[in-house]
């Protein structure tokens, strides 16, 4: 069917995302007189909203009410940010009790009873805690709460229209507080400030005034799960994070009539008569985040579902919560700045500095966080702590030595992953993935399924198949650079190429040796080229995909081939102490650190090191973004040309190899 006109008569309409999600919906967003068949579109109850409320009277079309999405973005509309969904209501808006909406009316009638449905309700209510989102997820974990034992009071802007149509006023303001008070004597009371009162966008409801000396006001951008968890009461006029802490267990004490008021999970002062139904958590959710919203996914420009937008949500959250303080970058390479800037630079700009000395005295001096390439200058910066960051593992189609950006790092403050000499976060995800929950390996197992079906790994390289390889029981050897970090950190007896290579015939006498030697070392930018005529063949310029599926096994020192052959069910046996082994997926002859005592399974080790572990990038959008997407541009290629001027950049820079450090 062709899309319904709608007709509009609010500036707020000419938001792109918001006409876009609009017409992804099926409608065509546009102004004038109101003809057959088409509707009119309001914003909620906003004071424009009049206007069209009028023209649908007077022309007699149906009326549609749009507001923002109960997990709408990473900051206030108010600051410029676009929206994740939209709230397209044909009966009313949630927030005004006066009369049923369509959320009220699917609360109210629907069955809600569909055992998936439910699932994926709890487990995203379990998505939403364990990564603090909310409505505006703008809130850094890392900041203190309160001592446990208070009593939550949660504030909201003046004037809002979920206060002024939902039963409410800005009065009851100060009568809830009252109730907190004298329902809960000699307890410590904490006041919640609205993001966009505390960004200092609209005013809230109470101030110092309101203080005394068992009341604070809490107004910096803390997790709300955080401060639900410490609270053993909470009191809400209308605020959706009254809906939250039902999700977080709470029976909260409700003074308006919100959508989520009425149905058996709060405490209601000013009950809707009509709402008689009893519903449970999961329910409400199914229900108001599964159901009713429409919901739009950025990095596809199409529809999408609520798990979808939890993926972006938390990326952008992660990456502004890491990101927010700033940056101080040492060791990074001229051609790696500009990507760098991109991806840790959108909320503070990332400042460069060459010196180890200067860099760590200008991180100090700034509260910025320091961040370090590698290994390097590990000797010497200590103070403050460095975050060493790397390519992630799915990083890019082409070489780092070709100077192609990368659309994954990560950014570690414990360690370095290939360092097994000391902890990094990459070992504690590790041991803690073993206790993943169903929902997380169930997205791990759709990853895995994806990458094998799109055939994608480290670098993705352009190449031919191997054809007429030797029959028989074939294990393949990836060459390494001869510099890598990985083998000076992470090997001991076998730490070069020839040995491996030497080490594997001894031990494998009557196997098929395939010997296939590191895409920088053909391409003649690294070190790392040997005599390979123990091998009975030599893979070169050979897609890593194509060379896996034709394989029996894999030996290797510390190669990413090593982790690439595990998430395709091929048996790998370490001589080095890559990050993969010594959980119980591999064989190992090389040194395993004690400490890798847990034993995840292959859906838990991906989850750790492609979910949880990286940073991703998306060089189209320039946002944050999940796994997923990377995996999508991988596959497409839709991934923009580092240019000319890299190209050039890289032929010089493996020219001066040897001189390497002009180009930090």
């Amino acid at each position: 069917m062709p899309p319904q006109r709608l007709r509009v008569y609010n500036g707020g309409f000419l938001n792109a995302r918001i006409r876009r999600i609009l017409s992804l919906a099926g409608h065509r967003v546009t102004t004038g007189i109101p003809r057959a068949d088409d509707a009119v579109g309001v914003w909620g109850r906003s004071p424009t909203a009049h206007r069209g409320e009028a023209m649908a009277a007077r022309y007699d079309a149906p009326l549609i009410r749009i507001e923002d999405a109960f997990l709408r973005s990473l900051h206030p509309g108010r600051t410029g940010a676009p929206p994740l969904g939209l709230l397209i209501d044909r009966k009313g808006a949630h927030f005004d009790s006066a009369q049923p909406s369509d959320l009220e009316t699917l609360l109210a009638t629907d069955p809600l009873d569909d055992t998936a449905l439910l699932d994926r309700a709890r487990a995203a209510t379990d998505w939403m805690r364990r990564a603090h989102l909310t409505k505006y997820a703008a809130v850094d974990p890392a900041l203190p709460v309160p001592d446990p034992g208070y009593v939550l009071v949660i504030d909201q802007t003046r004037g809002d229209a979920s206060i002024t149509h939902g039963g409410a006023s800005d009065a009851l303001f100060d009568e809830m507080l009252a109730f907190a008070r004298i329902e809960n004597p000699g307890v410590r009371i904490v006041i919640k400030t609205h993001p966009e009162t505390a960004q200092r966008l609209r005013a809230g409801h109470y101030s110092e005034a309101d203080l005394d000396g068992k009341t604070q006001i809490v107004d910096a951008p803390v997790s709300p799960w955080l401060l639900l968890e410490g609270a053993v009461a909470v009191y809400s006029v209308s605020s959706q994070m009254g809906f939250e802490a039902i999700l977080a267990g709470h029976r909260p004490r409700i003074f308006g009539q919100p959508f989520y008021g009425g149905w058996g999970l709060t405490q209601d002062e000013n009950p809707v008569p009509r709402r008689e139904r009893t519903l449970t958590r999961a329910q409400l959710v199914a229900g108001a985040l599964l159901l009713y919203p429409t919901w739009y996914d950025p990095f596809r420009d199409a529809l999408c579902e609520l798990e979808d937008v939890l993926a972006t949500l938390e990326a952008s959250a992660r990456a502004w919560r890491e990101d927010r303080a700033g940056w101080v970058a040492c060791g990074m390479r001229l051609w790696k700045r500009k990507s760098l800037q991109l991806a840790f630079g959108s909320v503070t700009p990332v400042i460069f500095e060459d010196d180890p000395s200067r860099a760590s005295a200008r991180a100090e001096q700034t509260g910025r966080a320091l961040m370090v390439w590698g290994d390097r200058h590990r000797d010497t910066l200590q103070t403050p702590p460095a975050f060493r960051i790397e390519d992630g593992f799915l990083r890019s189609r082409g070489l780092g030595a070709q100077l192609t950006p990368p659309l994954s790092l990560v950014v570690d403050p414990e360690g370095l992953y290939y360092d097994p000499s000391r902890p990094s976060r990459l070992e504690r995800l590790l041991a803690d993935s073993v206790a993943l929950k169903q929902p997380q390996r169930r997205r791990a197992e759709r990853l895995i399924a994806d990458l094998n079906r799109l055939r994608l790994t480290k670098y993705n390289l352009a190449g031919s198949a191997p054809s007429d390889l030797p029959e028989g029981h074939r294990i393949l050897v990836p060459g390494q650079v001869a510099d890598d970090a990985s083998i000076r950190l992470g090997t001991d007896a076998v730490a070069d190429n020839a040995t491996l290579l030497a080490r594997t015939r001894a031990l494998n006498p009557d196997a098929v040796i395939l010997y296939k030697p590191h895409p920088d070392v053909e391409a003649g930018l690294r070190g790392g080229a040997i005599d390979a005529s123990q091998a009975d063949r030599v893979l070169t310029h050979q897609n890593a995909a194509d060379v896996l599926e034709r394989v029996h096994e894999v030996w290797t020192m510390t190669s990413a081939l090593g982790f690439e052959a595990l998430l395709r069910g091929l048996p790998v046996t370490c001589l080095g102490t890559p990050f993969y082994s010594g959980w119980g997926l591999t064989r190992d002859l090389g040194r395993v650190p004690a400490r890798r005592a847990a034993h995840p399974d292959l859906v838990a080790l991906i989850h750790a090191t492609l979910i949880d572990y990286p940073r991703y990038f998306d060089p189209v959008t320039r946002q944050a973004c999940p796994v997923e997407v990377v995996v999508e541009r991988l596959a497409t290629g839709r991934i923009p040309s580092p240019g000319p001027a890299n190209r050039l950049l890289a032929k010089a820079q493996g020219l001066l190899a040897s001189r390497a450090s002009l180009w930090r």
